[in-house]
């Protein structure tokens, strides 16, 4: 469901005014800024699912994601308003006039972000494990209304504002206020087994400390600090490869729609960690690994392949006739990323469950390093539109690192085939 998110917010965005420039502040500065900043605290999720077994458990990561979450906003906002915001935005990443200032505006407007998603994830984690994942879904759907309401909002208003950031001001206060919304939904859900489980848990495994908690979590926190660091630098090499404008234009339409299919193998990282205890589990997550990911890689073929995409990017998400022709070409750039990710959460879930965490940073460091490379290349000749080469290379990157974590997990592999 968050999936379509994405899509949703690109299809208004897109209909308001100056859409390149605000779909381009959106999707190659203000989301792949707010991702880097929040994420040391995405996998607390993860962490949540893996060790909140008791009240002590509980108390002891509730206090952590208050802390973590409030540092990382402050950081948000400090690098909204102060001179930091030109340097990343502006020498960095290379982007200049229009696009930086309404990604000034958009960053500003998601300060509530970090903290808001800190909160949910750890919420959602509890809701995992203690078997109300349906509540997670539902989450989801109070999200997206709030998604709907804020953007509806600002296109009925657009016409009496006359505002040319009418559109990073509606994306960017639409995704605060979902996750907002969200989190504060997650919050409710969960008050009932806080109050009346965890009190009566009397958990057999030694209490959590801060050093086991911080061996456990840092490498686990590195991963993805590693993996969205490649998005701030896919915008860096876009910006200096051939037709930068159009394609940080269309980059919040492609990455809709692959997350569309994506975001369920990166939900099946918890899956696994939930899971794979249960007698049977380990064949039954393998088998469900492969053929999610035929699945997904078919229908986006059938997609991709044919005139749907067409009608995708060009009716739903709004793109006039040029970007529509450069993001259905763009588009099988990414086609493996949603396959390979079932394989990479299997593996990063084997790996969670038996605590080999640097095992995970060691891969997303591998897929971070031939991005890196791979954006210099493209950079420094005149190749193909820098959108097109850029997703090939990260495409490239999360094949390598799933071949990383296969590679890594084979001792746990077999130790759970023996089980089984």
């Amino acid at each position: 469901m968050m999936g379509i998110e994405l899509p949703f917010l690109s299809a208004i965005v897109a209909r308001l005014a100056n859409p390149e420039i605000n779909l381009g502040a959106y999707g190659g500065v203000v989301f792949p800024l707010s991702l880097l900043i929040e994420a040391p605290i995405i996998m607390l999720l993860t962490a949540s699912t893996k060790l909140t077994r008791d009240l002590d458990s509980y108390r002891k990561l509730w206090k952590f994601t208050i802390v973590s979450g409030g540092s990382l906003s402050a950081l948000h906002l400090l690098v909204a308003i102060t001179p930091m915001f030109d340097f990343i935005a502006g020498n960095l990443l290379g982007v200049k006039g229009d696009v930086l200032e309404s990604s000034r505006l958009g960053m500003i407007i998601m300060t509530p972000w970090t903290f808001a998603i800190a909160h949910r994830r750890f919420n959602q984690g509890i809701l995992i494990r203690f078997g109300q994942s349906k509540a997670v879904g539902w989450g989801t759907l109070v999200r997206l209304a709030a998604d709907a309401i804020v953007l509806f909002t600002c296109f009925g208003l657009a016409p009496a504002l006359k505002s040319n950031s009418i559109g990073i001001i509606a994306a960017t206060a639409a995704v605060s206020a979902g996750v907002l919304a969200e989190a504060a939904y997650a919050a409710w859900r969960v008050r009932p087994i806080v109050r009346n489980i965890l009190p009566n848990i009397k958990s057999t495994e030694p209490p959590i400390t801060r050093k086991s908690f911080l061996s456990f979590y840092i490498p686990l926190a590195l991963s993805p600090l590693l993996g969205l660091a490649a998005q701030p630098v896919l915008t860096a090499g876009i910006s200096r490869m051939p037709s930068p404008m159009e394609s940080l234009a269309i980059l919040p339409a492609v990455n809709g729609f692959t997350f569309l299919f994506r975001s369920v193998s990166l939900a099946f990282l918890e899956v696994v960690v939930a899971l794979i205890e249960r007698p049977g589990g380990y064949q039954a997550l393998k088998r469900f690994a492969w053929q999610a990911a035929i699945i997904v890689f078919g229908i986006q073929i059938a997609i991709v392949a044919t005139p749907l995409a067409g009608i995708w990017f060009g009716n739903v998400i709004g793109l006039n006739p040029t970007l529509e022709n450069l993001a259905t070409t763009t588009v099988w750039a990414a086609i493996t990323l949603a396959a390979t990710g079932f394989g990479s959460s299997f593996c990063q879930g084997l790996l969670v469950h038996s605590r080999k965490t640097r095992s995970i940073t060691e891969s997303v460091a591998l897929c971070f390093i031939v991005i890196i490379c791979g954006l210099i290349i493209g950079a420094k000749g005149d190749w193909i539109t820098g959108v097109i080469f850029a997703l090939l290379v990260y495409a490239l990157g999360q094949a390598t690192q799933f071949g990383w974590l296969y590679f890594r997990s084979r001792s746990d592999r077999k130790t759970h085939c023996k089980a089984n």
